[in-house]
């Protein structure tokens, strides 16, 4: 064999191995098909990747069949929503899957500390560039990390805000609560829910302190309000490893932590991979 076949067949192994993003998990996430929850759509091939609203989304192998693990945004319109596959040979295809409705609940809270609510100009360029910061950490996609999609609590504590809240502060309408609140003692011991790389850690206007935690493949979830961050980014922790612990950083009306998980660069309900 000559060097430069030689040369080729490595270049179209490394694009073979690129192109395969299907990942073998020993569990899925509890599908709901909602605004804010996940569809498990079987793909009945092998596709190589898979796309939903733009974003890259994952593919896992689950007892010998492949599906499409789907973040819903919460703003998801109620009907048919389609998932697009790629095969490794270039063909193209779609899965249809049926959003259903969700009627989520409302929340009114009192902000002591007014710019929280309204923040002035210098407060909106910081919250800019954290924004930005934080874009860049959720758009991570590594499939050098294995993602586990059956969680314990990162606190233990009295879960006291649910996801998907339509929030008012001081009778003002704000985004949905994007996330789980688990109320705990200042200074409770918070864990890694599942191994992953520390992608980002800061202290920023809204959350507080914070800590984004990659789980690989675009499974990423967030910690905020803490009170103190025991790691820095890039490091890689185990499920059951301490990160840091419960404050009442940023907006906040008590200590607790806000718990997200992101999926296909969309927050989605963190019950749905709670084993407990």
């Amino acid at each position: 064999m000559t060097l430069k076949r030689s040369i080729v067949l490595l270049l179209l192994c490394l694009v073979s191995i690129h192109n395969v993003l299907a990942v073998e998990v020993t569990a899925l996430p509890t599908e709901l098909a909602v605004p804010g929850g996940i569809a498990i759509v079987p793909t009945n091939t092998m596709a190589s990747r898979a796309h939903y609203n733009n974003d890259t989304v994952l593919l896992a192998e689950y007892e010998g069949e492949q599906y499409a693990i789907v973040g819903i945004p919460l703003s998801a319109s109620i009907g048919e929503h389609a998932v697009t596959l790629q095969t490794s040979d270039g063909q193209e295809f779609t899965k249809h899957f049926q959003v259903t409705d969700k009627e989520y609940v409302e929340q009114r809270l009192t902000i002591t500390n007014t710019r929280q609510v309204n923040p002035n100009n210098d407060d909106m360029v910081r919250i800019n560039r954290e924004s930005a910061q934080m874009r860049e950490a959720f758009s991570s996609w590594d499939e050098s990390l294995q993602p586990v999609f059956q969680m314990r609590p990162p606190v233990d504590g009295i879960r006291s805000s649910s996801f998907g809240l339509r929030r008012f502060f001081n009778d003002q309408p704000r985004a949905p609560h994007s996330g789980m609140d688990i109320a705990a003692d200042e200074g409770t011991p918070i864990f890694a829910p599942a191994p992953g790389v520390i992608r980002a850690t800061g202290n920023y206007f809204f959350n507080g302190n914070t800590i984004i935690l990659d789980h690989g493949h675009g499974l990423i979830t967030l910690y905020c309000h803490m009170n103190t961050i025991d790691v820095e980014p890039g490091m890689r922790v185990e499920a059951g490893e301490q990160i840091g612990k419960v404050g009442q950083t940023g907006r906040v009306t008590g200590p607790h932590l806000h718990w997200s998980v992101n999926l296909n660069n969309v927050r989605v309900d963190p019950a749905l991979f709670l084993v407990e």
